[in-house]
């Protein structure tokens, strides 16, 4: 209590001290649900700077904060993960309903909160109470209700603290869809055109399990997993797997300077998570100071604290590393399956009973009427620990080396690069992930059921890789196979990204005997593809033999891969490298009737096949690469002209953001966009994009941390911090990021207030 007092007048006596600057806006606010007074500061970029006399209570304000700008996008993740969008949305949404509550953690609530940090549950508590907050002001009248709310008849519902650690449909897990593509793919088909369709790192034969038969996986196996873990759609058109698409792989960057080989003398820290793109982003930016926790950084907004940043003393890092924690288990006609009856709540009609399925692997995502056969997905996120990001918990309070190892040791989902960064000068890279141990089989193909293919447990995460203070001074991932040689533990096996975003990383950090503050902002920004210089180079020596095969091999003849917005060269490339090459590619080498079955491949896995000639003559990769090439030039013609002179990259690749959710006569307002941008999937500057060419998935919040010297640090999110069209912080930072310029990111109060627009002081 006396802590709670003495925090709580010193933080007044701070605030008259450090007034923020005349043209910010003050408000007074009374909470209910709130211990002490506290502020939030909302700085000129939407950032809100938490003060708090308490850890709880900064939570309650992060919550609170959350819910004023994305009180619509949090209450409907929430609805779609715990299977509740019926009772909002009526009867279109039972299936989905019926398939997020498949996935749900249905296991012992206290040994779940006991895998997270000691005060994780406390935190929760004090962040969904602060949600409920604000959803009550709205209630009330004293908030608006968002339009979204009121253009589908809809309110926000109450939380409890249960609801963000049992939904799990979140994490980003694999390879339940490669396994699937592959046994399509093997069905009267042969393993040694395998290496044409995905890259298996580190190598190995592809075997098909004993007792499984690669034609009985039915088209439809994933249907219910896709539902169960895909966005709501308002369109009425079906949830697809993304993750079916190699061109459409969601991942990030990270990378990690010593104190030794940067321009400032200590550590710089650099992450920029690779994601969908949406309006309203994803991530959320945040700050919250307290007596006893301070932290900053980014993470999804429905969840508290932050999914990577810093404290006082230590800063981390997130990419995906290629943990395969999945696998289709295959059940026999007849199998005895476990029955849960749920009742799910439908809008304007009686409530309907579901019947869901489990066997001992898991859930039970389908039944084939015609073989009698089901298939259960067994996944490590049905271990208590396994809620996305919630481990990060761990990191928040830690003070050193030693304190972050103990976080990786706890990390459960998704499985990631964690990159670390200290004030004491230590750097390291230590990945985390629940690693499960297979009795036999590597988690390439689905298994029969049975004890022969079981999980026999987890692998101890004291034997993952870790690198610590390298010689070299500085780390860097993307996604890429980064085990160390000789690594003796099976983690995952197809998952991983192809080299070009890690290529140039490295060969840009390699050529700086200093890297500075600077350079890593420019880096996340780099729109050079190591994989188009590739590309390029296989076309040395070729003659065209019409005017469309000349014209492409004009065009792209000497280029150096810089995927600007202005480029013509990199828009003949993508239409090429995306639609054109990898199908001519199959087409020449794949039997025609396998065909039909082997699915989509990519450029990633193309360019291999044909730089070694496997499974080619000379011959044949010449007659693939212009007959792709020319078939390119022409619809480059159709869709930029006839003069590849004024072709542009940007003319296709721009950002233009809309809201899943249409509002008859609001749409308008809620655009963000369109802008050129360069960059794809192949840079550092991540921009892939969709089939019409608009970018799809990237990186949306771009972070970089001056270690020790926090006021120092830089980010940028997008389209804005906030999801209402009507607030300064919906689209204001758009233009900044497609751009690639950053906002301050403040630590210090000083620096805080300088930056600050609005004050909301807040009491109990």
């Amino acid at each position: 209590m006396m802590r709670a007092v003495f925090a709580a007048l010193l933080l007044a006596t701070t605030a008259h001290a450090q007034e923020p600057p005349p043209g910010a806006f003050s408000e007074a606010r009374q909470l209910p649900g709130l211990s002490a007074p506290g502020e939030i500061v909302i700085d000129r970029a939407g950032i809100p700077h938490i003060y708090a006399a308490n850890a709880r209570d900064g939570f309650f304000l992060q919550g609170y904060a959350v819910a004023r700008d994305r009180l619509w996008q949090i209450d409907l993740w929430r609805k779609r993960g715990l299977g509740r969008l019926s009772a909002s949305f009526g009867p279109a949404y039972v299936a989905q309903d019926r398939a997020a509550r498949l996935f749900l953690y249905r296991g012992d609530m206290a040994a779940e909160w006991v895998a997270y940090a000691p005060s994780a549950k406390s935190w929760t508590e004090g962040f969904v109470a602060g949600i409920n907050a604000y959803v009550a002001e709205v209630e009330a009248g004293r908030a608006p209700l968002p339009m979204e709310f009121a253009a589908t008849g809809t309110r926000p519902e109450r939380w409890q603290a249960d609801d963000v650690v049992r939904i799990r449909s979140n994490a980003l897990t694999s390879n339940l869809a490669s396994e699937v593509a592959r046994a399509r793919a093997l069905c009267g088909g042969d393993v040694r055109h395998e290496p044409l369709r995905r890259t298996i790192e580190p190598a190995r034969p592809v075997t098909i399990p004993k007792g499984l038969d690669p034609c009985s996986i039915p088209d439809k196996v994933l249907d219910d997993y896709a539902l169960g873990t895909g966005d709501v759609r308002f369109d009425g058109g079906k949830v697809v797997l993304a993750s079916l698409d190699p061109d459409v792989r969601e991942g990030s960057n990270n990378w990690v300077i010593s104190g030794a080989r940067s321009t400032t003398g200590r550590p710089i820290l650099a992450n920029d998570p690779h994601r969908a793109h949406g309006v309203p982003n994803l991530r959320y930016l945040s700050h919250i100071d307290t007596p006893e926790l301070k932290i900053a950084g980014a993470g999804e907004p429905a969840l508290p604290g932050i999914s990577f940043g810093h404290n006082e003393d230590s800063a981390w890092a997130i990419t995906i590393f290629a943990i395969d924690q999945q696998d289709l288990v295959v059940n026999p006609k007849g199998m005895t399956l476990t029955e849960v009856r749920e009742t799910i709540d439908v809008k304007g009609e009686a409530p309907r009973e579901v019947v869901m399925k489990f066997s001992a692997d898991g859930p039970i995502i389908h039944e084939d009427p015609a073989s009698g056969r089901s298939f259960a997905l067994r996944a490590t996120w049905d271990r208590p620990g396994a809620s996305a990001y919630f481990n990060a918990t761990w990191a928040f309070q830690a003070r050193g080396w030693n304190d972050f190892l103990v976080a990786r040791n706890h990390w459960g989902a998704p499985p990631l690069n964690l990159m670390y960064a200290g004030r004491d000068g230590d750097i390291g890279w230590a990945p985390g992930g629940f690693v499960p141990v297979r009795a036999a089989g590597d988690g390439l193909l689905p298994v029969p059921a049975g004890k022969a293919h079981r999980w026999t447990g987890l692998l101890d995460a004291t034997l993952m890789p870790v690198k610590h203070n390298p010689a070299e001074g500085w780390i860097a991932t993307a996604n890429e196979m980064n085990l160390p040689a000789g690594y003796p533990h099976l983690l995952g096996l197809d998952s991983w990204a192809d080299r070009s975003r890690i290529t140039r990383i490295s060969e840009v950090i390699a050529a700086k005997p200093k890297f500075g503050i600077t350079d890593a902002m420019a880096l996340q920004n780099d729109a050079t593809s190591p994989m188009a210089r590739r590309a390029v180079a296989l076309l040395s020596g070729l003659v065209g033999r019409d005017a469309n095969e000349r014209g492409a091999l004009a065009v792209l003849t000497g280029w150096d891969g810089h995927e600007g917005p202005d480029s013509a060269a990199a828009a003949l490339y993508e239409i090429w490298a995306r639609t054109h090459l990898p199908g001519a590619a199959v087409k020449a080498i794949v039997p025609a009737a396998m065909q039909a079955g082997f699915g989509r491949t990519g450029i990633g896995t193309v360019l291999p096949v044909l730089e070694e000639a496997k499974l080619v003559t000379p011959e044949q990769r010449s007659a693939i690469l212009l007959d792709s090439l020319g078939s390119a030039f022409a619809e480059a013609s159709r869709l930029l002209g006839t003069d590849p002179a004024k072709w542009r990259w940007g003319a296709l690749h721009v950002a233009d953001f809309r809201p899943a959710l249409p509002i008859a006569g609001r749409d308008a307002e809620r655009r963000v966009g369109p802008l050129p941008i360069g960059g794809s999937g192949s840079t550092p500057m991540a921009m892939g994009p969709a089939a019409d060419w608009h970018v799809a998935s990237g990186a949306s919040v771009r972070l970089v941390m001056d270690v020790g010297q926090w006021d120092n640090s830089m980010a940028i999110n997008t389209p804005g911090q906030s999801g209402d069209p009507a607030s300064p912080h919906y689209r204001d930072l758009f233009p900044r990021w497609a751009t690639g310029q950053y906002v301050p990111f403040a630590w210090s109060r000083p620096r805080v207030l300088q930056e600050a627009e609005r004050v909301i002081r807040v009491t109990p």
